[in-house]
């Protein structure tokens, strides 16, 4: 945690992440409102204090509430930067909190005698054992999603230098298949109990390590290949640490009884010169009575979106404790941020990117929800001061750059993909999110539906776009899906030539307007029938067809061609590699964050 604490957490940006007060952050709870700067850099001094006292087993209990309370107010603070790993580590912070781990190896058991050496009560290692079972087993339930098991959530990972010992027997599109999808989803559905059986545990701990180590080089996803490699040993006997010690010192360390453990007979007889408990009185009771509350909550989270349907969008639920890990693959092409002065009747365009620290946003209805609300705040704090600073100026000339009242609105439109599909829009931009209603059990009445009926076109995406890069290294294609009734603008820099747009499905009506007569002119377009289109103006393409249309954009970026840079070489920047193992670059990494 305290290297976790510098990266994910934020703590070396600190100041970028917390530093401006008008930026928006997305709660889980809207009572939860981030400090002001000097007092969340102090929270963060507070956690880090925590995360050493864990480490150290000094103060224990104090130490994981420490941690423990500034952890989740940080994580539920903001769900923009939420991951399973995220929710992982908060969690076993508060199992370590009721934990006896201080009883061995710690400060608190030098400096404390009832806590030296004493035994650890069995529930302290079946929890977190459960827990980490839960994490490889949810992870391969989920991964028997149709989406996985065919191949398109994660694509062109075969490229990557941690696959070449594949390559001797297996092309890229292979290992993407039979390797990290079909291999990754047997591994986490079966790894738990292969190791928790003592005769398989030995090799499948070697296959776990290979995948924690082949993960920390595949993704940026901080510590938490490391946490895992770490937890291996939890499956294993709990007098492990002793008979690996016994392996090089002959030293037999004595241990003493706790008053937290429950004895048997036989223990009781061979002790009677101690006074140790063989009855359950109502403290182990409560105990038991929250590892099975927690058991359950573990188990039925995960499959909870039926209940909280205002979070799900294409997806189910919030990027946290569902586990569906690497299921789901998303590229954005497109966020049109439009904002309507209804008094004056201008429309405004505002940067995505504008107050956000993130994309993740975009994608998830109750925060495209608060991100409109921010906005709508910090616009009419704009007003405000523009106000106060140019008193003199009327409040019709500063509409000409201005909003003139709170009373706008706020459209979102977004144009993204989901594991290979078309580019598609996800909400109605045609909806206020002023005056949105959402609640989190309720569906979200202006999310646009995936359309599945068009799964099958992915094959013949795939060979299309094969087709297109054999013509140059400079060649492209965008697929594009839209739905009745609605329209897509969009605009062709000078950057791309031989610009042609192609119908694959539906009926569509390609506009452009004629800026030195104000005259629109256009074409309509059927199914396999393509038209050049002009670059330099705005154009609209309008699905006139009873259903939804698919149609591809094909076009050589001719900026690129002129550099020289080969696109196909570096847009999945998996093929560089800096040193087979990079330890050394790892290391630097780190040391470098928590210095900042």
């Amino acid at each position: 945690m305290l290297v976790d604490l510098p990266e994910e957490r934020g703590g070396a940006d600190i100041d970028l992440r917390w530093g401006e007060p008008r930026d928006c952050h997305f709660p889980l709870f809207s009572i939860l409102q981030p400090l002001t700067f000097p007092y969340m850099a102090l929270l963060y001094g507070v956690m880090w204090l925590g995360a050493c006292g864990i480490m150290l087993g000094y103060k224990f209990r104090q130490s994981t509430l420490l941690f423990g309370i500034t952890y989740w107010y940080i994580l539920l603070l903001d769900k923009s930067y939420w991951n399973n790993h995220s929710y992982l580590f908060g969690i076993v912070t508060i199992l370590l909190m009721g934990s006896c781990a201080n009883h061995y190896f710690s400060i608190d058991g030098i400096l404390d005698e009832t806590k030296r050496n004493r035994h650890v009560p069995y529930w302290n290692y079946f929890i977190l054992k459960f827990q980490f079972f839960m994490l490889y087993f949810l992870a391969g339930l989920k991964k028997t999603d149709m989406e996985w098991l065919e191949g398109y959530s994660m694509t062109n990972l075969g490229s990557h230098w941690v696959f070449h010992p594949f390559k001797v027997i297996l092309t890229n599109e292979q290992i993407d298949y039979l390797v990290v999808h079909w291999f990754g989803f047997l591994l986490d559905l079966t790894i738990g109990f292969w190791m928790l059986i003592e005769f398989t545990r030995p090799i499948a701990m070697i296959f776990c390590a290979c995948f924690h180590l082949m993960n920390s080089r595949l993704f940026s996803i901080g510590m938490f290949p490391y946490v895992c490699l770490a937890t291996m040993p939890l499956f294993c006997g709990e007098n492990w640490p002793k008979k690996l010690q016994s392996l090089f010192v002959n030293v037999d360390f004595k241990t003493n009884p706790s008053s937290s453990c429950v004895y048997t007979e036989e223990q009781i007889k061979a002790r009677q010169d101690l006074r140790l408990c063989k009855d359950i009185n109502w403290k182990h009771k409560l105990v038991v009575a929250l590892l099975l509350t927690h058991c359950g909550l573990q188990t039925f989270l995960p499959y909870s979106h039926f209940i909280t349907k205002g979070y799900n969008n294409w997806t189910n639920g919030l990027y946290g404790y569902s586990w569906d890990m690497m299921v789901h693959s998303w590229d954005t092409t497109l966020v049109v941020i439009k904002i309507v002065d209804n008094n004056s009747g201008r429309e405004y365009f505002l940067d995505p990117e504008a107050w956000t620290q993130n994309e993740r946003w975009n994608k998830h209805a109750d925060m495209c929800l608060q991100y409109a609300q921010c906005l709508k705040k910090n616009l009419l704090l704009d007003l405000e001061h523009e106000k106060t600073q140019q008193s003199e100026i009327s409040a019709n000339e500063l509409g000409h750059k201005h909003i003139t009242s709170e009373n706008i609105s706020i459209y979102i439109d977004v144009w993204c993909s989901l594991n290979g599909r078309f580019q598609q829009r996800m909400f109605d931009p045609n909806y206020d999110l002023l005056k949105a209603n959402w609640s989190p059990f309720k569906p979200v009445e202006w999310l646009k539906p995936v359309l599945s009926e068009y799964n099958n076109l992915r094959t013949q995406m795939q060979i299309i776009t094969q087709e297109v890069y054999s013509w140059s290294n400079f060649s492209d294609v965008l697929f594009i899906a839209d739905f009745p009734g609605l329209y897509l603008e969009n605009y062709i820099t000078e950057d791309l030539r031989n610009v042609t747009l192609t119908v694959l499905e539906g009926e569509v009506f390609y506009e452009v307007e004629d800026e030195n007569s104000g005259q629109s002119f256009g074409v309509k377009l059927g199914k396999n029938e393509s038209v050049p289109v002009e670059i330099g103006i705005f154009h609209k393409i309008h699905t006139v067809s009873a259903t939804p249309s698919c149609y591809m954009y094909v076009y050589v970026n001719k900026t690129k061609e002129y550099l020289n840079d080969d696109p196909k070489k570096t847009d999945t920047g998996r093929d560089v590699m800096y040193s087979p193992f990079p330890l050394f670059e790892d290391v630097q990494f780190r040391i470098d964050s928590f210095l900042r």
